[in-house]
């Protein structure tokens, strides 16, 4: 689906009515906590969410991938494409108390040169009330790499209160060859909430160079607070640098950032 596609279809629709969506149950496997996969009407597309939870989570994360943005959720649950570092880490974030909903891409798009669009601001915005209706506990925003523009622009847009904090993990800032859309365009001086830039030293992506974390946490001039958290580490199993299964995605190194992102939450509410 085109961007002018994705944002007629959001603005024609007032967004999505959530009275509409349809969920299905997937069982969980033994140990595991139920999964949910809800679909979500916007209008002429429809957009599919993954959604894990705890018995009683502490906050809820909004976790945007990176890529194309299609991780492929198929109606049981199973997933095509679950390599990102959002969504192959999802059962760890439950199991520290967090409950995580994982948008699948509208109607299969490549999301590359859309995220920063008003219309999808506004959709993940929906997404975070959609959360806090489910659990009555603080929401966060936890973009990677090419998600990184999608929380931001949200986090630019969303209203008071609707959001606890904004989290960046090695977050697109130079244009690329097959997007030239970085974070600097999703209005981060808009930004009125927590954030957290985390940059891996060694990543070696080129369109997210680890030294350029703060100037994305300057240009967050009306956050309350700005923190850029600096890791190391990770291997390389992906075959280029900006791959899931790499340092760029923190790949063997998940459990120390995901403990020490999750540290800062707790400071701020989560």
């Amino acid at each position: 689906m085109s961007l002018s596609r994705i944002v007629a279809v959001a603005l024609g629709a007032g967004l999505f009515s959530l009275s509409g969506a349809a969920a299905a149950h997937v069982p969980p496997k033994v140990g595991s906590p139920a999964q949910r996969v809800i679909d979500l009407p916007l209008g002429g597309g429809m957009q599919r969410v993954l959604y894990v939870a705890p018995s009683h989570p502490r906050a809820t994360l909004v976790m945007l991938p990176g890529g194309t943005g299609e991780i492929g959720i198929e109606r049981d649950g199973q997933l095509r494409h679950g390599d990102n570092f959002v969504v192959r880490t999802r059962l760890a974030w439950v199991a520290r108390g967090y409950a995580v909903l994982i948008p699948d891409s509208i109607d299969h798009a490549n999301m590359r040169g859309a995220r920063s669009a008003a219309a999808y601001g506004r959709l993940v915005d929906d997404l975070a009330r959609y959360a806090r209706r489910q659990v009555n506990a603080p929401v966060f925003l936890l973009g990677t790499s090419q998600g990184t523009i999608a929380a931001t622009n949200a986090a630019s847009r969303a209203e008071p209160g609707l959001l606890s904090g904004l989290v960046l993990t090695e977050s697109v800032a130079v244009p690329g060859r097959r997007s030239t859309e970085t974070v600097f365009d999703a209005d981060p001086g808009k930004v009125r909430v927590p954030v957290l830039v985390v940059a891996n030293r060694d990543d070696a992506c080129d369109v997210a160079p680890p030294a350029l974390a703060p100037q994305i946490a300057a240009a967050m001039v009306h956050a309350p607070s700005v923190r850029v958290l600096t890791v190391r580490g990770g291997a390389q199993r992906s075959p280029q640098a900006c791959g899931s299964l790499s340092p760029h995605g923190y790949y063997g190194v998940e459990a120390q950032v995901i403990s020490k992102i999750a540290v800062w939450m707790h400071q701020h509410g989560g």
